[in-house]
């Protein structure tokens, strides 16, 4: 594809300020058949200028251009009557669904207003996702606990083919490392998993490395999800990016008319991972994300009952982690 004829591309290159308009809160977007985590999500921005070749937003949004909404204060003060409205719940509120929590807050310093706010309610734990290294503006803020700064993680293969203009996998943990050194607990998201001849040999090492260079007793959770995506999102990534590989695999519909591997593949893949992340660190708390009962029965020891389970287990984690 002629990349000046590619509005995916040229939008990266076009930053639009924007009042949110409507709730900042929603719930996450698991639904039916599959056990969910009960996470709620904020968007403080739409779009990423990252180039993962296999983003969903190349299918989502049809505005291609990055939007950072200004009015933080709406979204403090929603949060704010929200979580004291419930002091006997704890909320999980993340905020990397439509683009990067980090990516940009080298320019917006959002963290800086974000981490003390919600580091004074005790309810509740916010968590960044991010494929960058920019946590510079996380130093020496007040979070008391209440922040979870998290990475989506691949193979080295994966984050170097097909995660584009991404902090390198190194560069990764260096960063979760220095979060964790001013008192913050980490995540780390290993989704989408994608499945290709050498996997098992790249994901186990890429398990291995991460567990060596940062501390087991801080991280918060371990997710695994895999591949997902529509049939017009597949029909994108092969024109924008012609080498990539990952269209090529063997996909059937799943769940919210998106593709996917075949469920033995999945099984295979979520089973392998656990073993490896249990085998480094025995007690990390690991769960699938948008699966299906079978496949946690068929890839996991211990099964949640439902999503009000899973739930249940993820906010004791916060509570003791705080």
């Amino acid at each position: 594809m002629n990349r000046s004829s590619d509005a995916h591309a040229s939008g990266k290159h076009c930053l639009i300020l924007a009042r949110h308009l409507g709730r900042f809160l929603k719930g996450c977007p698991g639904a039916g058949a599959e056990i969910c985590c009960n996470y709620f999500v904020v968007n403080l921005a739409s779009n990423c200028h990252l180039e993962c070749t296999y983003c969903f937003l190349q299918a989502y949004l049809n505005n291609p251009a990055l939007v950072v909404y200004t009015n933080v204060d709406d979204l403090l003060e929603e949060v704010r009557l929200k979580v004291v409205s419930a002091p006997d719940r704890m909320f999980r509120i993340g905020t990397g669904e439509i683009s990067d929590s980090l990516a940009l807050d080298g320019i917006t310093r959002y963290s800086r207003r974000l981490v003390p706010s919600f580091g004074s309610l005790s309810n509740v734990v916010l968590e960044l996702k991010t494929k960058s290294d920019h946590v510079a503006n996380l130093e020496g803020l007040e979070h008391r606990g209440r922040t979870i700064v998290s990475w989506s993680m691949n193979s080295r293969r994966i984050t170097r083919e097909e995660e584009l203009k991404t902090a390198s996998f190194e560069e990764r943990l260096n960063a979760a490392r220095r979060c964790q050194g001013w008192g913050y607990t980490v995540g780390f998201h290993f989704d989408p998993l994608i499945h290709y001849p050498g996997w098992e040999r790249d994901y186990r090492e890429a398990v291995e490395e991460l567990f060596h260079a940062v501390d087991p007793s801080r991280i918060a959770w371990v997710s695994l999800g895999s591949l997902r995506f529509t049939g017009h999102l597949r029909e994108i990534v092969r024109a924008r990016f012609p080498r990539s590989r990952i269209p090529n695999g063997e996909f059937v519909p799943g769940n919210h008319g998106k593709l996917r591997y075949f469920r033995p593949i999945r099984e295979e893949m979520y089973a392998r991972m656990r073993e490896w992340i249990h085998r480094a660190a025995p007690n990390v708390f690991v769960y699938l994300c948008m699966e299906n009962r079978a496949a946690w029965e068929n890839s996991f020891e211990v099964v949640p009952r439902n999503t009000e389970d899973l739930s249940d287990q993820m906010d004791t984690l916060v509570r003791i982690s705080s």
